[in-house]
């Protein structure tokens, strides 16, 4: 083992042998070199002539670049075009911070680590899994669930899913999440909670998360060691009264020594910028502090750098410029209103009644999506097919289930979509 890991890893175990037992052999082996050439590199910051860069300068000292792209940024040539860091730059690390306590006001005298910049959501996933996820360790999801934690934690980390029944009765399974949890004995868990759920487009109630919070003290309070990944891809996209309006990584982040909480999150979705792949990884655990946050971050970003570096410098650059400009906010609310009505419109489509012959609504009040439930008898796939070839109409099949991105679709088009999946069940019967 590298010493440097090796001391990120007595500064965990003397803050949290809790937290030391969660991370995966890689997570133990990871850490940032602060030697070698990046240590030279930062010593030599503010000299008169530096030759440790590994990137091209021009004369006068600014970054070197081709008119041809930097003719088309606004912006200052160092803010574009170097590297930037692997943890990500400490302007917008800060900002996102101070941004997670806004829309999550019980966090307030919380303490967090500071959250790491990655490649958006999914490369959030993954160094997650990289963090955590040893090959022999179950990582627990609903069984309608985003289909690429299965590339990013079982094709990448040999971790297998292991499934719970999400809905009974228009509301959360709370029993199966329960009894999974608690399955095969005391040990260490991981659990992700993805809110709003993709593909079903559904947020807890304000008791439900209350009682998902409740469980998992309780399986803490029995010894598990509990990691609580939350994916807040559509993280303030409620439609509904009741409905938790703060990231259940608030409660997770203070809520138990055994309960380490990951937030995994970004402006991909909630910005509507999903080119920029700008994403952050956040810590929470009852009684953390700075030196465990800090080593904790400095393994992320160790891992971040052995897997793409760094994340684009010019993308972290446009959202921080966005994020304090006086517009955000009201662009940013005007953006909520046009998905909430084009949500409306599918809350409005579904009050026909003859559309149960066919299928029905599964629980939906959040985020980007919804899905509807084909009646037994009928095949996702070919009603897929038919859509597409017959009435032009885009969707996605999961098996007996089909997933309509509202969020794609304007409120005048969303009746046309289940008035052809009603046509296309009617024929595809016959």
């Amino acid at each position: 083992m590298n010493p440097q890991a090796a001391e990120l890893n007595n500064i965990i175990q003397e803050k949290s042998a809790i937290v030391f037992d969660m991370l995966s052999e890689r997570g133990k082996n990871i850490f940032f070199p602060k030697k070698g050439i990046l240590g030279q590199t930062a010593e030599a910051k503010g000299t008169k002539i530096n030759a440790t860069i590994g990137a091209a300068i021009e004369d006068d000292g600014t970054p070197m670049r081709l008119e041809a792209i930097a003719s088309k940024i606004n912006m200052d040539p160092g803010l574009v075009f170097p590297y930037a860091p692997s943890f990500g730059r400490p302007d917008i690390r800060s900002k996102w911070k101070n941004m997670i306590y806004e829309k999550n006001p019980s966090l307030s005298g919380v303490e967090l680590s500071l959250p790491v910049v990655t490649n958006a959501l999914t490369h959030g996933i993954s160094m997650a899994g990289y963090m955590f996820c040893n090959p022999e360790d179950e990582v627990i999801v609903p069984d309608l669930f985003w289909g690429n934690y299965n590339l990013t934690l079982t094709s990448m980390y040999g971790c297998p899913l292991t499934k719970y029944n999400l809905f009974k009765s228009g509301g959360l399974d709370l029993e199966a999440f329960e009894a999974k949890l608690n399955e095969g004995g005391i040990g260490k868990k991981i659990v992700i909670l993805n809110f709003p759920n993709n593909p079903s487009g559904y947020t807890p109630t304000d008791e439900e998360q209350e009682a998902i919070i409740t469980i998992i003290k309780e399986a803490a309070e029995k010894g598990n060691k509990i990691v609580a990944i939350t994916d807040d891809a559509y993280f303030g996209l409620v439609y509904e009264e009741g409905i938790a309006q703060e990231s259940i990584f608030a409660p997770l982040a203070q809520l138990h020594e055994n309960v380490l909480a990951v937030k995994v999150d970004g402006a991909t979705k909630e910005d509507y910028v999903w080119g920029f792949r700008v994403g952050f990884m956040t810590y929470g655990i009852k009684g953390g502090d700075a030196a465990l946050y800090g080593a904790l971050e400095s393994k992320t970003a160790g891992a971040i750098r052995g897997n793409i570096s760094n994340a684009a410098n010019i993308s972290q650059s446009l959202l921080l410029s966005a994020f304090e400009s006086e517009e955000y906010t009201t662009q940013k609310e005007a953006k909520y209103d046009i998905m909430k009505r084009r949500y409306d419109a599918v809350k409005e489509a579904l009050k026909e009644e003859k559309y149960k012959e066919y299928f029905e609504a599964i629980p939906y009040n959040s985020g980007y999506f919804m899905c509807v439930q084909l009646s037994d008898g009928l095949v996702g796939e070919e009603i897929r097919q038919l859509l597409i070839q017959k009435y032009s109409i885009g969707l996605i099949s999961l098996g007996n289930v089909l997933r309509v991105a509202f969020a794609a679709v304007a409120a005048s088009d969303v009746k046309a979509i289940f008035e052809g999946i009603y046509e296309a069940c009617k024929e595809s019967k016959k």
